[in-house]
C-alpha cells in the first residue's frame, strides 16, 4: 500500500483506464491452448495427471530387491520426469491378467536427478505382493510404465520439523531416505539426517555403502547400521528402540523423527517412541502400503473366516465381488477387476474415499486417517477398511 501511496494519482488513473481499454481490446473468443501461458506450462510440468516413462535401467541386488531407473516416454507427452520433494512416491499402474493394479512406491532417486531425465524406484518382494513379484519377474528396459505424478508428504518442512532428523528404515525403507541423503549431499534440502537403519545382515543393507561414501564427504549426514541377527564391528545389534534413539539423539536438542518400513517396525518402534515423549507434530511415518492381518489387533474380534459380498457402485453403475475378511475392500475390488480408485494404499491420502452406504467395517486404529466429519456421515477409505458384514459402497471413478 506504501508503494502506491508514493505513485501520483494520476499516473494512478492512467494506469487504470489503460487496463480498462486493454481488457476491452482483448478477444472474447475461448483459449484454444492453455499452455500457451508459461505459467499453466509449469504447472503442467511439476504436477502432471500422469507420467508415461519407460525403463533406461534396472539395476539388481537380488532377484528380490531391484532398482528401475526411469526416463520420459517422450513418444507419448511425456517430456521429462516431474520435479519433487525427496520422500515422495510415485504410484506404479499395471495391468496383470486383464485387471489394473495401482501400487506406491518410494523415490529412491534425488530430485536433481530428474534434471538428468532420470527417476529411480526401488522395488522389493512383498509376501502377497501381487504387483512387486510382477514387477520383479517381468519388466525389462525399453518397457513402457504408467505412473502418478509424485505425491506424498513424507518431506522435510524447515517449519514444522527440527534441524535434526533421526531416520528409521527397516528394509526397503531405506528408499526415500536415499533420496533425502543424495538431496542433503547435493544442496537441495538443509537438515541433519542421522539414519538409523534396520537390517537383518550386513548384506541386506541396501545403500549402505553408497551412503555411506556421502556421509564421509558431508558431515550432515550420519549412518549407523542396526542388525538383527549378526554381530558386525561398527553397527548396532538388536532392534532400533528407545535406547538406540537416544544414544544417537542430539544433546540438549529438539529433533524430529522419520520413519519408513514395514508394518511390524512401525508398531513396535511407535511403543519405544512414545517413552521419547516427543511432541506428535515431531514424528512422521510414511505410507507403508496395504494393512495385513487385522486380526492380530487386540480390537479386532470378528470371525476371520468369513467371506462377504461388496456391492459396489460407481458413477450409476453396480458391481459385486466377494471379500475375505482379512482382506481390504480395495484389494477385493481389484482382484475382481473393478477399478477403483487409490494412491497410497495406506489410509492416509483420502484419493479412494467412499461413502458406505449399508454394512460395517473394521478400520485398524494406526491407519484410520480420515477426517472427523468423515466419520460421522459414514465415509471410508476402502485401502484399509476390512468388512464385517455385506457391504454396500459407493466409490468415485478411478482416474484415467
Amino acid at each position: 500500500m506504501s508503494d502506491l501511496n508514493n505513485i501520483p494519482r494520476a499516473d494512478l488513473f492512467s494506469m487504470f483506464f489503460k487496463r480498462i481499454a486493454a481488457v476491452k481490446a482483448a478477444s472474447d473468443s475461448p483459449v484454444k491452448d492453455l499452455y500457451s501461458y508459461p505459467a499453466n506450462r509449469l504447472a503442467r510440468e511439476l504436477h502432471p495427471e500422469c507420467q508415461h516413462l519407460k525403463i533406461k535401467e534396472i539395476i539388481p541386488f537380488s532377484d528380490d530387491f531391484k532398482c528401475f531407473v526411469f526416463e520420459a516416454d517422450k513418444e507419448l507427452g511425456t517430456e521429462k520426469p516431474a520435479w519433487f520433494s525427496a520422500g515422495q512416491y510415485l504410484v506404479i499402474a499395471v495391468e496383470i491378467d486383464g485387471k489394473v493394479y495401482c501400487r506406491p512406491y518410494s523415490i529412491a532417486s534425488s530430485p536433481r536427478d530428474t534434471l538428468k531425465g532420470e527417476i529411480m524406484i526401488a522395488v522389493k518382494r512383498v509376501d502377497e505382493g501381487i504387483v512387486s513379484g510382477y514387477l520383479l519377474d517381468n519388466l525389462k528396459a525399453g518397457d513402457k510404465v504408467l505412473t502418478s505424478a509424485p505425491l506424498g508428504d513424507f518431506t522435510y518442512e524447515p517449519l514444522r520439523d527440527a534441524k535434526t532428523v533421526i531416520g528409521i528404515a527397516g528394509g526397503s525403507g531405506i528408499t526415500p531416505f536415499r533420496s533425502f541423503a543424495k538431496a542433503i549431499a547435493e544442496g537441495d534440502e538443509d537438515f541433519n539426517l542421522i539414519l538409523l537403519y534396520g537390517s537383518r545382515t550386513l548384506k541386506d543393507a541396501v545403500f549402505s555403502d553408497e551412503i555411506n561414501e556421502l556421509a564421509k564427504e558431508n558431515p550432515k549426514i550420519k549412518l549407523v547400521n542396526v542388525l538383527s541377527e549378526e554381530k558386525k564391528k561398527g553397527c548396532e545389534h538388536g532392534f532400533i528402540g528407545k535406547e538406540i534413539i537416544e544414544k544417537y539423539a542430539p544433546e540438549g536438542e529438539a529433533y524430529s523423527i522419520f520413519l519408513c518400513g514395514p508394518q511390524a517396525m512401525y508398531d513396535f518402534a511407535d511403543k519405544e517412541i512414545a517413552q521419547l515423549g516427543i511432541r506428535r507434530k515431531f514424528v512422521r511415518h510414511e505410507v507403508f502400503g496395504e494393512y495385513f492381518h487385522p486380526e492380530k489387533n487386540e480390537d479386532y474380534t470378528a470371525d476371520i473366516s468369513k467371506t462377504y459380498n461388496v456391492t459396489v457402485r460407481i458413477s450409476g453403475a453396480e458391481y459385486t465381488c466377494a471379500c475375505p475378511a482379512d482382506t481390504s475392500l480395495l484389494r477385493a475390488m481389484e482382484a475382481a477387476g473393478i477399478k477403483a480408485p487409490s494412491d497410497c494404499r495406506s489410509g492416509r491420502c483420502g484419493w479412494c474415499r467412499s461413502q458406505l452406504i449399508s454394512g460395517d467395517v473394521y478400520i485398524p486404529q494406526s491407519v484410520d486417517g480420515r477426517r472427523i466429519a468423515d466419520k460421522e456421515y459414514g465415509y471410508i477409505h476402502p485401502c484399509c477398511s476390512f468388512p464385517l458384514s455385506d457391504i454396500v459402497i459407493d466409490v468415485p471413478p478411478a482416474k484415467g
